[in-house]
């Protein structure tokens, strides 16, 4: 990798001189004032409305009761306050009157060039090319006094330049960016900074004029770099998951993948460590994976509450294992970080963790994260919380979407660097896991959250997992997740603006060539007819940490019934206390039983037929399409394990 020049540059007055195409030259200069920021304070203060240096940013003052409202001039329908920013004396509290901005809409991407792709287009959706609207988008911003924030999508290693583009009254936004793709201070840009990553154009006002209201990100991919024009200020969809499709389409041109999940060092008592690499769709357990396990009032952990009886189930842990968190929710899979490597290589590909809070629902819930938010070392940035101004921003108070009616996805931005015991990688994965949201199951509720705590799977069927990536009961995180749907391939579809196929490869390829990374199946909320939360996937990191690896005698593992499940341990003891056969053994449950267990079995099935069917093109790798058929003819484990030949098996 070619080293950052020790040349730098004034952003401000010099950018003419980096070589950007020639429409973000005209923006650039013909906008009434460029305000391209030297500190994260820079976009606090302007997040208020206020001027550089003008604010005291020192933990704790409560004389500053600042409140700015981000409103803009809208055609035919006159000022529109899209958020209120609110001074709090531990960062900024954001809030949006309009419910629909107050989390990520699954359907908010359109693309609008006409590059292969999978997904719906601006013609298809709009009935018109996206060229007429993008140059009114263009022409809007020349009108604007404008934030510019240089930044490199991906770890800054890898060199992927990127800028923001985006009105000053929207600071908040500026800095909600800069928190989680890190920033290039605006007098210190390298002089060999170009645009091989993407552009972030922000144009709020056409989601009125344009877009009846809804969330609409436009994705435009050129042959050197992506270009997002975001029509609302919900960072989500933009910022955050913006930028991954930026990386996503990057990796889809060169070879490799940015994989959505979260990884954790996990040392135990002994000092021993390995890391996990939780996947999955939003709501999965990725964030959960990094933190830490939540105890009772008298230390116990309470593993679940059955239902139906009202039973509870504890086990005492005297002391869980240490976490050194990697990863949140994105990590480049990138082959600079895998030569000569046999294990899984990632790096964390944000500078910051969009932390969903929704579980804290009163002090003491997670005591570790809420004294981190509560006493920063520097101020936060909040988003979907109650505030009074000049207040501080409790993680466990959340707005009301409607009386009465907490908000799901209240979030807090960490920036990385405040993160406790932060590893900053490139790491090798021991043990990949994937996560699924499971509804209660049992003969009142004849579902498919018949997974136990902890499957054991071969990477065949790992892969078919990410294929399918559910994303399972009642998720927080968007706005529609009724019944059983997929969040798309590596759940990470939903910010992917190619084809589905091609990044079906790219993850076989990537687990064909890493079989010493073990794979894994963790469900979280329920297993059968036990409430659980993310107690499972705790207790499982726990054991899997003790234990190693993923590697047992054959007579540690029993056949799931159901061949998409794998193998389940025979048992699992953590510090000498056994985990009751019913949390690993569904079938067990006196509240389901067999039946149960199999209505849940054929659900799976059919889920899998159906989201694997589209996959089956010419362009799909020839193993791919013989490990989709296995699925199609109802194979048996040793069909998977033979398909891409590895073994879980000790001796």
């Amino acid at each position: 990798m070619a080293d950052i020049s020790s040349k730098t540059i004034n952003f401000k007055t010099d950018w003419p001189k980096l070589g950007l195409p020639a429409h973000v030259i005209e923006v650039l200069g013909a906008a009434t004032e460029l305000y391209v920021p030297n500190s994260r304070e820079d976009l606090l203060d302007w997040a208020l409305g206020r001027e550089t240096g003008t604010t005291d940013w020192n933990i704790g003052n409560r004389e500053d009761m600042g409140e700015f409202e981000v409103a803009f001039e809208v055609p035919r329908v006159g000022r529109v306050v899209e958020a209120v920013v609110t001074k709090a004396r531990n960062g900024l509290a954001v809030n949006f009157p309009d419910p629909r901005m107050r989390r990520r809409d699954p359907d908010a991407m359109v693309i609008g060039d006409t590059l292969p792709t999978d997904k719906p287009t601006y013609q298809q959706q709009f009935g018109e090319s996206f060229d007429l609207t993008r140059q009114k988008t263009l022409g809007w911003l020349k009108t604007q006094e404008l934030i510019v924030t240089p930044f490199y999508s991906g770890p800054d290693d890898l060199h992927y330049g990127s800028l923001l583009i985006i009105p000053r009254q929207a600071g908040f936004f500026a800095g909600a960016l800069a928190d989680l793709q890190g920033m290039i201070p605006g007098n210190e840009v390298p002089a060999d900074f170009h645009l091989n990553g993407g552009v972030l154009f922000v144009a709020p006002p056409f989601r009125h004029t344009h877009f009846d209201g809804k969330q609409i990100v436009v994705h435009f991919r050129t042959q050197t770099h992506q270009e997002i024009y975001a029509y609302n200020l919900y960072p989500g969809p933009s910022a955050k998951k913006g930028v991954y499709s930026i990386l996503l389409d990057i990796g889809e041109r060169e070879g490799w993948t940015t994989n959505h999940c979260a990884a954790v060092g996990v040392v135990t008592p002994y000092d021993n460590e390995i890391v996990i690499m939780h996947e999955g769709a939003s709501g999965g357990g990725k964030s959960e994976m990094t933190e830490h396990i939540h105890r009772m009032e008298d230390g116990r952990l309470l593993i679940g509450k059955n239902v139906v009886t009202g039973e509870e189930r504890t086990l005492v842990l005297p002391e869980a294992c240490r976490l050194n968190p990697m990863a949140d929710d994105m990590a480049c899979a990138h082959p600079h970080y895998n030569e000569g490597q046999t294990k899984l290589n990632i790096r964390d590909a944000e500078n910051g963790w969009f932390v969903r809070v929704d579980h804290i629902k009163k002090y003491g819930t997670d005591p570790n994260l809420e004294r981190l938010c509560i006493s920063p070392p520097k101020p936060l940035i909040f988003l979907n919380h109650y505030i009074v101004p000049g207040g501080s921003c409790l993680t466990w108070e959340h707005i009301e979407d409607t009386p009465g009616k907490a908000n799901t996805n209240p979030r807090v931005i960490i920036p990385r660097d405040l993160i406790p015991k932060v590893s900053t990688g490139p790491v090798a994965v021991s043990i990949r896991s994937f996560g699924v949201r499971c509804p209660p199951t049992h003969k009142g509720s004849h579902l498919y959250g018949i997974i136990g705590m902890l499957h054991i799977l071969s990477p065949a069927l790992a892969w078919l997992w990410r294929l399918v990536a559910p994303r399972g009961h009642a998720n927080p995180s968007i706005q529609d997740s009724k019944g059983m749907q997929s969040e798309g391939v590596g759940s990470y579809w939903a910010f992917c603006t190619g084809r589905r196929v091609d990044q079906a490869n790219l993850l076989l390829h990537q687990i064909v060539e890493n079989t010493d990374t073990r794979h894994v199946l963790i469900p979280n909320q329920y297993i059968g007819a036990w409430r659980v939360g993310f107690m499972g996937e705790w207790i499982a990191r726990e054991y899997l940490a003790r234990r190693g690896s993923a590697r047992f005698q054959r007579d540690q593992l029993s056949e799931c019934s159901c061949a998409l499940l794998g193998y389940v341990p025979q048992q699992i003891r953590v510090e000498g206390s056994l985990i009751p056969p019913v949390f690993l053994h569904v079938e067990t449950q006196l509240q389901g039983g067999t039946e149960v267990f199999e209505e849940g079995a054929r659900q799976w099935r059919e889920f899998f037929k159906s989201e694997l069917q589209p996959f089956l093109t010419p362009e799909l790798d020839p193993l791919g399409r013989k490990i989709i058929q296995a699925c199609m003819d109802d194979a048996h484990q040793e069909d998977y394990w033979k398909l891409i030949p590895h073994t879980i098996f000790k001796g």
